[in-house]
């Protein structure tokens, strides 16, 4: 079939049995299943570029039936949309009621944060202008009318804007492929008969449990109101067994204060449960999905209708810039994807903040605030200062930071060590020991990283047995050369970086070992020489993999004593801190892991039998270990795959190691299996040590793609984490927590420059500063 006719003429298409409908003499036809905003817009935009082509929407409800109330749109959106069709940005900034503040309402104290900058309408009112923009441009709207099933046939191009419960993208369910998670809060969408001033957050702590509230003004006398809670909380809470006006009176008198005693309305309104759909594809032939059908993001973060219209926008443009329907198709899609996934990531981050918001009930009330704030990752630190710089100043006094220090320079106690700020070079693993023994290479690495004023410094995974090792370039602690080589790289670290701790991760490779080094072939076994594997049971990692042997009774025994004295080498090489890895499915993580651990024994089955052995080495190093010293662990706090350690599990680890004497649990994720399906992005392992954290009251270090200064303050102010450890921003950069106090103003005791580079603790001029400033501007 043909394409659409743009700007560079017709250019054709192909679909298989769709009819051809385009040509000189026949305008495109489009459909447009469902009248919701995006569907709507996407008409209006298509008809403007192309007043030719024959636009159909098919809307099964009536003109005015919506759900909800309010719609927000940021500012950017607004921009779009102004660009594209200034007659409907016009008439939307009629009626749009805008605000800066954000309230946060919680045991009874009210803490507002400005600066925000939200613009917000009617639901209804934004689909009258986008009815009435249709209308003018020529667009049929077919209310009350089920789209036909043979549309795909009949037009030329079919945009299904049909919603979370779409149709079309159920009837091609084996080509989009969609996933739909629900989750675990119920809520109701209803409205208030008065403007809130802010956009506002209520915790409601009751018998039955935490219920917040989301509200914001949409109109001069309206708000939006939403009341969500955990799936437990709504049935003890018995509104399961309320009809909606029952539903709706006890929302009113729970948040009684926040409504000043007013009365609530529904608008057919019902308790859902919220569903994150994911589709692998986006078109299939000449249909396209678009808003809902394709994605959902949570309300909390008010970007369900934003990405809708962004989408309408995208796919106009690219319908007009590309040669073809295909490559138009393909086009929006990957201009949208990337987008879409962002604000997916950061929508749920906001929606499990939510369901778990009971663990931050007894944070101090300003960092609950800030938490609050910051729990997409969208507000950060920076970014709050400069939005409310006293607000943020407020936070920063209530943690304990002294004026003009951020809070990654604020330091933490371990134990009997001070570390002078919250930033740990992570550990690395480097492949570049001979025999175990770490050379001028490691003393070069890890000597640059101290002297780059991070407060704790980590070695790689040292192994604790020659055959415990990953690759033959790694690093051990099972001889007595190999000890006094690293007591070589601690001497210059205490004497060149004072006031910098350097740390040691113990480990065992299990099944993961005897393999290549990582730029040879990651996982892949040794051409020759490869030593024998043994692990929790006798699974290869991978299928070309080498098969460990299960460990018997009398092997364990042996590792944990291998385990000690290597503890006892680490110690006398004088490290500050000791980290045992239980984490990556290395041998200790093939014991946790229900994945990789199949034993029948005391040492297999549940959870408890699961952590005995990792358990018992860990009694057996802290043991051996000076007492004045902490221990670290480090687990995979999930595996990133169906059946793993689950999240809930991985808070039960954290507790058990921790009843045992850790100090701290450094949480990372994944690395167990081969199959895995980790969930990539920014800061993306850091709610694990946030769950860790607050449900448990252990100490923890975050890691896993933490890259920014601002993201380090962020997540400490915020209570997510103790520390921040990060790895390949420090490959980049060895001095990074220096730059990072440069580039934030900060000089004091937590960031010390070394004497020989004091001159360069200020970011070098790049180009001319001092060129004349214009004096004086004349009018026309």
């Amino acid at each position: 079939m043909d394409a659409p006719q743009g700007a560079r003429g017709t250019a054709r298409a192909t679909t298989g049995d769709p009819q051809s409908h385009t040509g000189p003499d026949h305008p495109l036809r489009v459909a447009v299943v469902g009248g919701g905003p995006g569907g709507l817009y996407a008409a209006a935009l298509l008809k403007r570029l192309d007043p030719t082509r024959d636009i159909t929407v098919w809307e099964r409800n009536a003109p005015d039936d919506t759900f909800g109330f309010g719609v927000v749109l940021s500012d950017e959106t607004l921009g779009g949309i102004e660009h594209a069709d200034p007659t409907v940005y016009r008439a939307l900034q009629r009626d749009f009621v805008r605000w800066d503040d954000i309230d946060i309402v919680h045991r009874g104290v009210r803490h507002t944060s400005g600066g925000h900058g939200f613009a917000a309408l009617g639901r209804r009112r934004l689909l009258e202008i986008l009815h009435t923009r249709c209308r003018d441009l020529g667009v049929r709207l077919r209310f009350r009318t089920a789209a036909p099933d043979d549309l795909p046939h009949t037009h030329d191009l079919v945009v299904a804007a049909d919603g979370i419960h779409s149709t079309t993208r159920e009837r091609y369910a084996d080509v989009f492929r969609p996933r739909v998670t629900p989750h675990r809060c119920r809520y109701i969408w209803l409205a208030a008969d008065f403007p809130l001033g802010s956009f506002r957050f209520d915790i409601a702590e009751t018998e039955h449990g935490v219920m917040q509230l989301h509200g914001y003004p949409y109109a001069p006398d309206a708000s939006t109101v939403i009341v969500e809670m955990r799936e437990e909380v709504w049935r003890a809470a018995g509104f399961g067994e309320l009809d909606e006006a029952e539903s709706i009176e006890r929302c009113a008198k729970i948040f009684a204060e926040t409504l000043h005693g007013r009365p609530l309305r529904s608008n057919n309104s019902t308790w859902t449960t919220f569903r994150t759909v994911v589709n692998e594809r986006w078109s299939h032939g000449n249909v396209v999905l678009l808003g809902d059908a394709a994605h959902t993001a949570h309300f909390s973060i008010g970007s369900g209708t934003k990405l809708a219209v962004e989408d309408a926008l995208a796919l106009a443009a690219c319908l007009e810039e590309q040669d073809s329907l295909p490559e138009a198709l393909a086009a929006y899609e990957a201009e949208r994807r990337p987008v879409v996934a962002s604000t997916q990531r950061a929508a749920r981050a906001s929606l499990e903040w939510f369901e778990d918001i009971a663990l931050y009930l007894d944070q101090p009330p300003r960092q609950f605030a800030f938490n609050l704030l910051t729990r997409s990752r969208r507000v950060t630190h920076d970014n709050l200062r400069l939005r409310d710089a006293h607000f943020t100043r407020a936070v920063e006094r209530e943690f304990g930071c002294p004026p003009g220090t951020p809070p990654m320079f604020t330091p933490f106690r371990l134990r009997g060590l001070t570390l002078r700020n919250r930033v740990v070079v992570s550990p690395m693993d480097m492949y570049s020991a001979a025999d175990g023994v770490p050379g001028d290479f490691h003393l070069v690495h890890l000597g640059a990283r101290a002297l780059g004023g991070a407060g704790l410094v980590m070695t790689e995974m040292v192994c604790v047995s020659a055959e415990g090792r990953i690759t033959p370039g790694c690093a051990g602690l099972y001889t007595g050369r190999q000890a006094e080589a690293w007591k070589r790289i601690t001497d210059f670290v205490h004497a060149q970086a004072p006031g910098t701790a350097i740390g040691v991760q113990l480990g065992h490779s299990g099944r993961k070992g005897s393999t290549k080094v990582m730029w040879e072939g990651m996982d892949e076994p040794l051409d020759e020489g490869n030593w024998p594997l043994v692990a929790a049971s006798a699974l290869p990692y991978k299928p070309f993999s080498q098969t460990p042997r299960e460990l018997s009774r009398a092997q364990l025994t042996d590792l944990r004593e291998q385990f000690a004295a290597a503890v006892g080498r680490a110690a006398r090489a004088g490290f500050d801190l000791l980290e045992l890895h239980c984490a990556h499915g290395y041998l200790l993580s093939g014991f946790l892991s229900p994945l990789t651990n199949r034993r029948t024994d005391a040492y297999g089955g549940s959870l408890d039998k699961r952590l005995r052995f990792p358990l018992e080495v860990f009694d057996a190093v802290r043991n051996a270990w000076p007492g004045e010293r902490p221990v670290t662990v480090r687990i995979s706090a999930t595996d990133w795959a169906e059946g793993g350690t689950s999240a809930e599990e991985a808070v039960e680890i954290a507790r058990a190691f921790a009843a045992h004497g850790a100090d701290a649990i450094d949480v990372s994720t994944g690395q167990v299996v081969a199959g895995e399906r980790p969930e990539f992005g920014r800061s993306y392992q850091t709610p694990f040590a946030d769950r860790i954290r607050n449900a448990t009251g252990v100490p923890v270090i975050a890691v896993g793609a933490i890259s920014s200064w601002d993201d380090v303050n962020s997540l400490i102010l915020a209570g997510r984490t103790d520390l921040c450890a990060l790895a390949r921003p420090h490959l980049y950069d060895p001095h990074w927590t220096l730059h990072a106090a440069a580039e934030q103003g900060y000089s004091g005791p937590a960031a010390p420059w070394p004497a020989p580079y004091g001159a360069g603790s200020r970011r070098p001029r790049t180009g001319r500063t001092d060129a004349p400033k214009p004096r004086l501007t004349l009018g026309s």
